[in-house]
């Protein structure tokens, strides 16, 4: 029985990992392959190795704190673990089914939450320094990028644009790839820039998320599995769902989400990662994707600010001239906005118009408030469910 058991429980702890690949995949890749630098398959590939790298190295304090910090490490009998892991996985099976990234961390903190609160094990010191972490990231997030859009991105974008030739950068002789001809210097340097802060990405994936499959059978006394066993299972599983269900997340990241140019993924790339990666440095489970998708808001919303100053502003806010037609516009549409000048200078703040900074969608608010809908529903249902079974079910 116990042996029947613990199969499942590592069955469940891969339908976790499959999940967070299908998931973390999209955040980590959406922007690259959105702008055309990689193919699926190639993102897939890239965010096997670098999240089992992340989860290898710094994933191992975020084990330590959701196997043994948030509830004791006795509190994950098998049973236990196999319940918390269970609706971590279906939470995230729901969200992915709808091809929106999920909060990962947030599901399975909210399921280990459930238990130890239908237990009276929580510890509520750890609970509210996480959920304070989550409180406070995407707001860090939003306002780094966006006050990088307001002051630096225009001047980034003159200094470094990168004008795509239409047969991208790899070409292929047969299997044999090579660099185009008609592939521009600015063009590869910024192709390569973005693949390195993806994969970036994805091990600041595999920090945050491999805990979130196997921290609770690695926390188990029943299960006695090692970190570093752990930590291969939820690679393995992470590669399993970058390969198939990630396709669908990698498309709502990538093109629903955001028409998103190079600087602009590189931008975001590099914000949302380093976060990431620092609070799992110091153990907290955070969210890649609430992070990622604040950046690119931010990034946008500051952008779009440039059609007026802060003097301006204030002074509307205050009464202004009562003219409604002298108002700034500010439209969040700003980062495919071609560059203003004609003599490869910046206009200074104000200066810009709002039909200037009008062009592809940035982003589009339906698919936004889906996104933001499921990080609050999928954390939910888990803790909902979790704490249901264990309150009420004799286990």
């Amino acid at each position: 029985m116990v042996e029947a058991l613990l199969v499942v429980g590592l069955l469940v702890a891969v339908f976790v990992g499959f999940n967070i690949g299908g998931s973390s995949t999209g955040v980590s890749f959406g922007p690259a392959v959105g702008s055309g630098t990689l193919s699926k398959t190639t993102a897939a590939a890239l965010m096997s190795a670098f999240a089992l790298a992340g989860g290898w190295t710094v994933g191992r304090n975020v084990i330590d704190t959701m196997g043994g910090d948030i509830v004791p490490a006795s509190s994950f009998t098998l049973v236990a673990s196999v319940g918390v892991l269970f609706f971590v996985g279906l939470a995230l099976l729901v969200s992915n089914t709808f091809g929106v990234p999920a909060s990962t961390s947030m599901t399975a903190v909210g399921a280990i939450a459930g238990l130890g609160a239908a237990t009276g094990t929580l510890n509520a010191d750890v609970m509210l320094r996480i959920v304070g972490w989550w409180l406070v990231a995407p707001v860090v997030a939003f306002w780094i990028c966006a006050v990088i859009g307001r002051y630096l991105y225009p001047y980034l974008d003159a200094a470094f644009a990168i004008d795509r030739s239409a047969g991208g950068v790899v070409a292929l002789d047969g299997l044999r790839p090579r660099i185009a001809d008609d592939a521009t210097t600015r063009e590869i340097v910024g192709t390569v820039a973005v693949l390195v802060i993806a994969c970036y990405m994805a091990f600041s994936a595999g920090a945050s998320n491999a805990a979130n499959a196997v921290a609770p059978l690695v926390g188990s006394p029943e299960v006695n599995l090692s970190v570093d066993a752990g930590v291969l299972l939820a690679g393995a599983a992470i590669s399993l769902g970058a390969f198939t269900i990630a396709r669908r997340t990698l498309d709502t990241v990538g093109n629903d989400l955001t028409d998103l140019p190079l600087l602009a993924a590189l931008i975001v790339e590099t914000v949302s990662a380093s976060l990431i990666t620092f609070l799992s440095y110091i153990g907290i489970p955070a969210s890649l994707a609430v992070s990622a998708t604040m950046c690119i808001v931010g990034l946008g919303w500051g952008r779009a600010t440039r059609t007026t100053t802060i003097g301006d502003a204030v002074g509307e806010a205050i009464g202004g001239d009562g003219h409604p037609d002298k108002r700034p516009e500010v439209s969040v549409n700003a980062l495919a906005a071609e560059r203003p000048s004609k003599d490869g200078g910046v206009p200074r703040m104000g200066e810009e118009q709002g039909d200037e900074l009008l062009a592809e969608d940035l982003f589009d608010a339906g698919t936004t408030g889906r996104v933001v809908s499921f990080w609050i529903f999928t954390p939910t249902i888990s803790f909902v469910c979790s704490y249901a079974l264990f309150a009420f079910v004799p286990l």
